[in-house]
């Protein structure tokens, strides 16, 4: 139901924009998570179910932009100024209905995408 897409290689310094388009159903909450080889996942950005609160990791506040295109059902996270620390794979993720707060937690979403990676070059 989720599906990322937007990954590849970039410079350090670079810029790249992941999408996460929703195939069907609707959610509330949604959010970027990353994850490395052997480490815990972690939490990226948040967005609320009306697209007017947001949440940021402090590793990726001023850099990176959540946002949320209603009209086709589709996430996006905007990243600027990459670094080769932010190289993951991208997880977009969503709360079920009715769950309109935006949350850090893994643990509190209810729908996963495959994944998108992101690479960076120094």
């Amino acid at each position: 139901q989720l599906v990322e897409s937007g990954g590849g290689l970039v410079q350090a310094g670079g810029s790249l924009r992941l999408s996460c388009a929703a195939s069907r159903g609707t959610f509330s909450s949604m959010a970027w998570f990353r994850q490395a080889p052997g480490k815990k996942r972690e939490f990226v950005a948040a967005i609320s179910w009306s697209g007017t609160g947001t949440l940021y990791a402090d590793s990726v506040k001023g850099r990176f932009t959540i946002s949320r295109d209603f009209a086709n059902n589709t996430l996006y996270l905007q990243m600027n100024s990459l670094k080769p620390e932010d190289m993951d794979v991208y997880y977009c993720a969503a709360r079920r209905p009715g769950l309109v707060e935006t949350r850090a937690a893994d643990e509190e979403y209810d729908y996963w995408g495959q994944g998108t990676q992101v690479t960076i070059s120094s």
